[in-house]
């Protein structure tokens, strides 16, 4: 068997030579398998680029979805929001002038004038009995009011005294029914048609 060092005899030159490396069987083994290894961690990353994009796209979708979900809500809240401001403004306003028309002093023109508006509701040929508060009651006794005199001689009007009547207020009672001119039902009557 010849040796390494030995020379070979050549007929030609040779040419276009390539030094082949002689590697052992385990030599090829390990680097066909850093090949495959290497081509499988491509395979992966590329997988896994794709889904991590598909997720994004996911995310993408519903966060959107739950924007505009958040937006419609907000468009239906918006307007029953203004309502119920608007409601408790008008309630607001309604008892802020209650209690400035309750602290109001009483006086005869007052009660006078809530009696005539009280009486423009009366039939003309009704009898009827006036309630109001007692001290309103006793201030037109005290002033002469034109209210307490008998019209044409006619009984059909009277005055009395009633704990149920607040000072500046009265209620009218005839025959077909009642009128009730007290302050606080003014104010109830108008809170029921602003309010609904």
């Amino acid at each position: 068997m010849p040796s390494w060092c030995d020379h070979v005899p050549l007929r030609h030159p040779l040419r276009e030579l390539r030094l082949v490396s002689c590697r052992s069987q385990a030599e090829e083994a390990e680097v066909r398998l850093r090949e495959r290894e290497q081509a499988s961690y491509e395979r992966g990353r590329r997988e896994g680029e794709q889904a991590l994009s598909e997720q994004l796209i996911r995310q993408r979708a519903e966060l959107l979805e739950l924007q505009n979900g958040v937006l419609d809500a907000l468009q239906q809240v918006q307007p029953r929001l203004a309502r119920e401001c608007e409601r408790e403004l008008v309630a607001l306003a309604l008892d802020a002038a209650q209690k400035l028309v309750a602290g109001l002093p009483v006086s005869a023109e007052l009660v006078e004038r809530t009696v005539r508006e009280a009486l423009t509701q009366v039939e003309e040929s009704a009898s009827y009995t006036v309630l109001l508060h007692a001290e309103d009651l006793a201030l037109l006794r005290q002033v002469n009011s034109p209210l307490l005199l008998p019209s044409g001689g006619l009984d059909r009007i009277s005055f009395q005294p009633s704990e149920n009547v607040t000072r500046g207020g009265c209620i009218v009672h005839t025959r077909f029914g009642t009128i009730d001119a007290r302050r606080e039902t003014k104010v109830e009557l108008l809170r029921k048609a602003v309010l609904g």
